[in-house]
Formats: structure tokens, C-alpha cells, sequence
């Protein structure tokens, strides 16, 4: 029998008891395929538009973009809890367009929560979306919508007093209600102490090993993206390497004539041949 879907709340019961298998997808077939493999969170994230879209960042990704993705990895999922990167400027500008942006990716994408970038300044924004019901992840640290501000992708929260700022804003979400936070690019020993600290489980992304689950991106620990590869990444396959070898393939049986063979291909009844060629003869 199926398990029901995971849920916000089931996720925050998490911390101390199991660590959490977070693992990005962008359509219905990497959600099953990621789902089957044990994932509790499908993260439908704005990482869409490097590793799919071929855009530099993620600044450039739309809202009809994440309901158009995120739909699809909620069709494909059954068990996995399924959140939502909320776009750069989707949330920031106001509260009122916050919950309204949200409220779309429960409505049309049918996610189940959904994952803003911020601290302390966006926590009127998590309030809100809370209050409406809608369950909210929160996300410190290396932030990719914030890319330009923080002069690159660089390790955050190296100094003491960065590291103490980062922690307010961890506990400030927290109490604003996200029912788990993503730490992406800290030094291990700052994402130990803000995972100690913070009532809700923290997920890692190139954070160290204490936090309470770890996440990362479906092409990256495939090898399917030949684009930049942070040190944090660990890439389990190489299937990149072997679809180009796979293509290569089949461009040259096509070429050569090869393919289809026999075996890939259909044959009329011969009676019926003999009935097609009689017919062409007397026209």
C-alpha cells in the first residue's frame, strides 16, 4: 500500500530522529526516478534555470516557469514532499505579493510548501505566508538570488560576527514559522552550531556533515551538467559521458544504415502485399 505524501509538519518531527534525502527535480520522470530512490523532499528549485533553461543564474527564472515545472514533478511524485523555489522578486518586493505568488504554486503547481531566500527582512513575508497556510522553507547562506549583492558564489559567514548574524536570521525564520531551513556555502563548523541551535531541521548544500539532511542537485550527482562544479558536489554517475556516448552511436548507425534493422521494424501480411502490388498494376 502507498505511503501517504510526506508533510511540512512530518519533515520538522524529523530533527534527531532520521536525516533527511533532499534532491532537486525539474519534471515528472526525474520526480519518480528520484522518489524511488528514497528522496523525502523533491525541490523544485530556481537551479532550473542554469541545468535545464541554460541561463548564467537563477535571477532570470519566472514565476510561469516554476508553475510550469513544479506541476510536473508534482504529477510525477506520489510520496516525496514537493517544494517550490519562490523566483528572485516574487516575494521580496511585498508581503500582499508574497502570499499571492505563493499561493499560485499551491494552487496551480500543487507543491506542498514552498523555499524563499532570506533572513531577518523577509520574515514579515514567511508570517504571512504561514498564517495563510501556506508551509515555508527558508534559505541562509550562499543564496544564488542574491548573487550579484554578495559579489559571486563564495563561501558565506567566514568571520565571527558574520557567522552570529547568520545565526539571528536562522532563529528569526525559525520563529516566523519555516518548518526547515536549506544552509548552502557555510563552513561546517557554522552550520553545526546553527543546526544545534534551531528547533527545525537544516538542510546542507556544501555545509558540512551535522546538518540534518542533505540536498543536491539531480544533474549535478548524476554528471549530467557540464557546467561549473562547486567543490560540495559529489558526482555518484557519469551519465553525462555515456548519453553522448549513446547519441554518438546512433548518429553513426543512422548514417551508415544501420538502424532500424529488421528487428525494429514492421511487416505488412504477405497476402496483403500481394493484394497492394496487383492493385498498383492495373492503375
Amino acid at each position: 500500500m502507498q505511503r501517504k505524501r510526506l508533510t511540512a509538519p512530518d519533515i520538522t518531527a524529523s530533527k534527531g530522529n532520521r536525516r533527511l534525502v533532499v534532491i532537486t527535480a525539474y519534471d515528472a520522470g526525474q520526480a519518480g526516478l528520484a522518489e524511488a530512490a528514497g528522496a523525502d523532499i523533491l525541490l523544485v528549485g530556481d537551479s532550473l534555470g542554469m541545468v535545464v533553461l541554460g541561463q548564467e543564474d537563477t535571477v532570470s527564472v519566472t514565476m510561469e516557469q516554476m508553475l510550469h515545472h513544479a506541476a510536473a514533478v508534482t504529477r510525477g511524485s506520489g510520496k516525496a514532499l514537493v517544494v517550490a523555489d519562490m523566483p528572485f522578486l516574487s516575494y521580496q518586493a511585498s508581503v500582499e505579493e508574497a502570499v499571492r505568488n505563493a499561493g499560485q504554486l499551491m494552487k496551480q503547481a500543487r507543491v506542498q510548501a514552498v523555499k524563499v531566500e532570506g533572513g531577518g527582512e523577509i520574515c514579515p513575508q514567511v508570517r504571512a505566508m504561514v498564517s495563510a497556510g501556506i508551509p515555508v522553507m527558508g534559505h541562509l547562506g550562499l543564496t544564488p538570488q542574491h548573487v550579484a549583492a554578495l559579489g559571486g558564489f563564495k563561501v558565506q559567514a567566514r568571520t565571527a560576527i558574520a557567522a552570529k548574524r547568520l545565526l539571528r536570521d536562522a532563529m528569526a525564520l525559525a520563529e516566523a514559522g519555516c518548518f526547515a531551513l536549506v544552509l548552502e556555502c557555510l563552513p561546517a563548523q557554522v552550520a553545526q552550531l546553527v543546526t544545534r541551535e534551531l528547533p527545525i531541521p537544516t538542510i546542507g548544500i556544501g555545509a558540512g556533515a551535522s546538518c540534518d539532511g542533505q540536498v543536491l542537485v539531480f544533474h549535478d550527482l548524476l554528471g549530467l551538467y557540464e557546467g561549473f562544479q562547486p567543490r560540495f558536489v559529489k558526482r555518484y554517475a557519469e551519465l553525462g559521458r555515456l548519453a553522448r556516448e549513446a547519441l554518438t552511436e546512433f548518429a553513426q548507425e543512422v548514417r551508415s544504415g544501420n538502424f532500424p534493422g529488421p528487428e525494429h521494424s514492421f511487416d505488412m501480411a504477405p497476402e496483403e502485399l500481394v493484394l497492394l502490388l496487383s492493385s498498383l498494376e492495373e492503375s
